[in-house]
């Protein structure tokens, strides 16, 4: 009888511990890798797409705007403001970024007034007033010195 329970007990030990290690630790990770891809190719679709103040849409786009619009074509919905953006996900560092991950900067002296999203290599892809939807280098003469953090919403 003990033998029977003792038994049990390895086999139900060892069914969970098998169903722990035959499920991939970074499972979630790949998940938000796969997601990070589709937001990026969501954004690289739009490029070009010319800037406009409070655009939400094809015809125009300010950078929350534009971030907006390409996480809800990639299934993932997120605040309109720039400063609603900020306040959501999990704070990531530099070394750290993964693309779809969202990048702040100051470009006002108020704090956060900027967004993109990272694309990888360095860059990130956002509508800027000179130039629309675009990319360009995270850590480059302008946006490194605007450059405040980065956020991990996907």
């Amino acid at each position: 009888m003990n033998y029977r329970k003792h038994a049990s007990k390895i086999i139900i030990a060892s069914i969970t511990a098998g169903a722990i290690f035959m499920t991939p630790f970074g499972e979630a990770n790949q998940a938000s890798a796969s997601s990070g891809s589709a937001v990026v190719q969501q954004a690289n679709k739009l490029k070009g797409v010319k800037y406009r103040y409070g655009g939400t849409t094809t015809s125009g786009f300010d950078c929350s705007g534009f971030v907006q619009y390409a996480f809800k074509k990639a299934g993932k919905s997120l605040p309109r403001t720039t400063s609603g953006m900020y306040r959501t996900g999990k704070s990531v560092s530099y070394s750290s970024l993964r693309a779809g991950d969202l990048v702040f900067f100051n470009t006002s002296g108020r704090g956060v007034s900027h967004v993109g999203i990272y694309v990888g290599n360095g860059n990130f892809i956002h509508s800027s007033s000179s130039k629309g939807v675009s990319v360009a280098k995270v850590k480059g003469p302008y946006w490194g010195a605007r450059y405040i953090g980065a956020k991990r919403v996907l």
